[in-house]
């Protein structure tokens, strides 16, 4: 494995994540993302803008593209919320005396309100899935949860009450704004957008984790009752041998490497926060066993897919250090594992001048460095290894 601070002839954990920040905070964190298409000046020129397919299509021929388009495209670099939450989670997590103090503030300045008393976070983008449209700016759990997470653990980390009460806003917003598409009374799936229905297992639980971790500091039962019946409805369909399928609807069958990941990921943090929730450990315990026989080839490779391994993508390598090294007590192959990735991660998809690449296929390198996608998440898993490692 990369050493984390000895002294060798290959690059340090620690100045490989120093170099990775150092090239994102020159560019003011701006920067691409696979799903940024639409905010191309040129297709927001087209009639065929209006119509989904045509978005969905446009978007996935960009996201596909081994050569980066988005320049011709006319496509600019932006701020991205998830992007700048990772950051500030990462330089949190690293734990060497900085100050994350710029970065959540500017965490905070891309907040937006959504009724009072409430606020959110949206992506940077206009955005069409298979199921359903968001424009740039709709309020969006993914987002949203992962400033709450590093809104609440800066404020246990510094005690800023400001920080806590905007966690509190984003907890309005997921109570009052997200549809509940399946509820029951010891069961409840939290919807992606207030504009759709879907029932999406990790995005469902993001809407939990959040509830969880300001219900643990208040002292707010009808918060950690919600999480723990999200929870509930997670773990009750978890697949036999420990997988977890993208959703329950017939469109969403597939299963990953990083959706597992923010599976038990949330899992874990909602745990913390309702430890006798001893269904939670065990499943976690079972899918991280499934995780790891299935998603890692012996060198560390993380595959996107259980059944093949091309292609090699940064965003399983990102999630994958960052779960393995949070979740290392469920499992004694985690810690290890992780600097595996890490150094086949290191090795294999970073650039020179300290950037890592999108994806390794099987005849060639995808070289586009994706801030939210690539970046955050190799600066935040490199910093949870090196305090795990420390």
């Amino acid at each position: 494995m990369f050493p984390i601070r000895e002294m060798s002839s290959r690059p340090t954990l620690e100045t490989v994540y120093e170099t990775l920040m150092a090239w994102c905070r020159a560019d003011e964190y701006r920067g691409y993302d696979p799903f940024d298409g639409l905010n191309s000046r040129l297709f927001q020129q087209m009639p065929a803008r209006q119509f989904r397919l045509a978005r969905f299509g446009w978007i996935q021929v960009i996201k596909r593209c081994p050569i980066d388009l988005r320049q011709v495209l006319q496509v600019p670099k932006t701020i991205n919320p998830k992007a700048i939450a990772l950051f500030a989670l990462a330089e949190l997590s690293a734990d060497r005396g900085r100050d994350p103090t710029d970065l959540v503030r500017m965490l905070k300045s891309l907040s937006f309100s959504v009724g009072e008393g409430k606020a959110a976070y949206g992506y940077n983008f206009d955005w069409q899935s298979s199921v359903f449209y968001a424009p740039l700016g709709t309020p969006t759990i993914v987002p949203t949860a992962f400033a709450a997470r590093a809104l609440t653990e800066n404020f246990v980390r510094n005690g800023s009450e400001e920080n806590l009460d905007l966690a509190r806003q984003l907890c309005r917003f997921v109570v009052e704004d997200l549809n509940r598409p399946f509820e029951t009374e010891s069961e409840v799936c939290f919807s992606y957008t207030p504009l759709d229905n879907s029932m999406i297992y990790n995005a469902s639980l993001l809407a939990a984790e959040t509830l969880a971790s300001v219900g643990k500091i208040d002292g707010n039962e009808h918060y950690l009752d919600l999480a723990t019946r999200a929870a509930r409805f997670v773990i009750e369909r978890q697949e036999p041998n420990g997988a977890w399928r993208y959703g329950p609807s017939a469109q969403h069958k597939w299963i990953d490497s990083f959706h597992t990941a923010f599976v038990l990921s949330s899992l874990n943090r909602i745990l913390n926060a309702v430890p006798e929730m001893e269904s939670a450990e065990r499943a976690i315990k079972k899918g991280i066993g499934y995780w790891i026989d299935s998603f890692f080839l012996s060198d560390g490779t993380p595959k996107y897919f259980a059944e093949r391994t091309y292609p090699v993508d940064i965003h399983s390598a990102g999630t994958a250090i960052a779960t393995l090294a949070e979740l290392r007590s469920y499992d004694e192959r985690a810690l290890p594992l992780a600097g595996r990735v890490a150094d086949w991660t290191i090795q294999n998809m970073r650039d020179p001048a300290g950037f890592f690449y999108y994806q390794k296929r099987r005849m060639m390198t995808v070289k586009t460095p994706f801030m939210r996608w690539g970046q955050a998440w190799m600066a935040y898993g490199l910093a949870k290894l090196i305090a795990a490692a420390g």
